[in-house]
């Protein structure tokens, strides 16, 4: 007998919302606000209940709320029914992100607009709180069959983008199969990860995973690293011969990465491999049988290559089964303010330290456009936590790249006041940032320091600029 499932009462949900630790404000197609839950009152400082009825738009007009552009986000959504993400600043000490995301009936036009707001600055705290704010961050924004993803995920793979969960959701689903997989993407977008959970979520979890990186291996010893030689095969083999990668991947998963780096000769005898089931070692006589699973993954565009007749279209066929494709880290922002916490907690546990990271840094990263990816990210949390002396790493302390686009940002807001001269964008931007060390440090001596200044120079211009 199927047992029956309990029901929600309907005046029960608005108790429910208020619950959750994620600010949730509801409106209509013309933007009347409908509902806001209790924790947005807490995190914005004022009390939503105030607005209902009224148009949102009206809270970008307060004076303690702080838009990143002019447009407020209920308009671009309209135009474009896409969800959207941007850093909303609230005059308090958090950083927060917000999100609006557009519900459409069936004729594809908008009904609701639900904004969710999420205060980042909770999960810098500890690792424990990083694991349950993401789950609250992504009880409203996910779908059910999310759930099993996110239990497949482990405490390692730190993702809140809506475009990364679906192709985590197809890889789980590949996983259960024998089916080559190739990965695409550009450079450190995380394509090792993704083919290593493949692995972990298939049949043969508990066999070997063995990491091929094609563009480290010299081009002469490709063949031998593949597929072994027998003793005294060639001049130079070792006398014990050599068993290659692909029969150490027996029973297991292979993952061939950089496969655009494969000479033609060799990949004519990777495909006989793939289409036999059996390897043979330079040097002998019989094959052996092999049994594994291939994942590839290459930043080319294989195609390409196969029409400049530098990769084998039968062997291009082979390999892509299925493709899935790693979108870049500026194409998923939300997931860079997880990671970098991620990372920084990860350095602070490895290096002993309790090093934290500003809103302000926060947000240039949220900005930052990332060209090296996941992996930039994760160098630069690790050089931050390593040579930053002090508690807070601040903007300072970023490489000049990113301090530029911190400058930049400042250079905008400061044309918004009107100062358009040289010398006037200058002193507002010492203003700035003599006003930031003070809050930071415990005496203007300290500040001074910061600064790079002597504490006379320090006092000179706090006179001249009246702070």
């Amino acid at each position: 007998m199927t047992p029956k499932i309990p029901r929600v009462r309907m005046r029960d949900v608005a108790r429910i919302y208020d619950a959750l630790e994620i600010g949730l404000i509801i409106v209509d197609r013309e933007g009347i606000i409908i509902w806001g839950n209790k924790y947005y009152s807490q995190l914005a400082k004022f009390d939503i209940r105030k607005y209902f009825g009224q148009n949102v738009r009206l809270i970008s007009q307060r004076g303690d709320v702080e838009l990143p552009n002019e447009r407020t986000m209920i308009d671009i959504v309209l135009e474009t029914k896409q969800c959207l993400s941007e850093v909303v600043i609230y005059h308090t000490v958090d950083y927060v992100i917000t999100t609006a995301r557009p519900i459409l009936n069936d004729e594809g036009t908008v009904d609701y607009i639900v904004y969710t707001i999420t205060n980042y600055s909770e999960l810098m705290q500890t690792q424990e709180r990083l694991s349950q704010s993401n789950s609250h961050i992504l009880a409203l924004e996910t779908h059910l069959q999310n759930l099993q993803i996110k239990q497949s995920l482990g405490q390692d793979i730190i993702i809140a983008d809506k475009k990364m969960y679906d192709i985590y959701g197809k890889a789980l689903r590949l996983a259960a199969t024998s089916v080559s997989v190739m990965l695409t993407g550009e450079s450190g977008t995380g394509k090792d990860v993704l083919a290593r959970f493949i692995h972990q979520n298939s049949p043969r979890r508990d066999e070997k995973f063995i990491h091929v990186n094609m563009a480290t291996i010299p081009q002469p010893l490709f063949e031998s690293e593949l597929f072994g030689y027998t003793p005294g095969s060639f001049t130079g083999a070792s006398r014990q011969g050599k068993e290659g990668l692909i029969q150490l991947a027996n029973n297991g998963t292979l993952f061939l990465d950089e496969i655009g780096e494969l000479p033609m000769d060799v990949q004519a005898k990777l495909l006989q491999v793939i289409q036999d089931k059996q390897v043979r070692s330079i040097g002998a006589v019989e094959p052996i049988p092999v049994n594994f699973r291939i994942i590839c993954a290459t930043n080319r565009d294989l195609k390409q290559l196969v029409r400049e007749h530098k990769f084998r279209l039968d062997l291009y066929y082979r390999l892509n089964t299925i493709e899935l494709t790693l979108p870049p880290l500026r194409d998923r922002r939300e997931d860079i303010p997880l990671l970098a916490t991620h990372f920084l907690n990860r350095y602070n546990q490895e290096k002993q330290t309790e090093k934290y990271l500003s809103s302000d840094v926060l947000q240039v990263f949220y900005k930052y456009s990332w060209p090296g990816n996941v992996r930039e990210l994760q160098h630069c949390m690790d050089s931050l936590t390593t040579l930053c002396q002090r508690s807070t790493i601040t903007l300072d302390q970023l490489p000049p790249e990113m301090q530029h686009l911190a400058f930049e940002e400042t250079a905008l807001s400061i044309q918004g006041t009107g100062a358009v001269t040289l010398k006037q964008s200058v002193e507002l931007l010492e203003t700035k940032l003599i006003r930031e060390a003070l809050a930071r440090c415990a005496t203007a001596a300290q500040a001074a320091e910061e600064l790079g200044i002597d504490a006379s120079t320090l006092s000179k211009k706090r006179k001249r600029y009246g702070i």
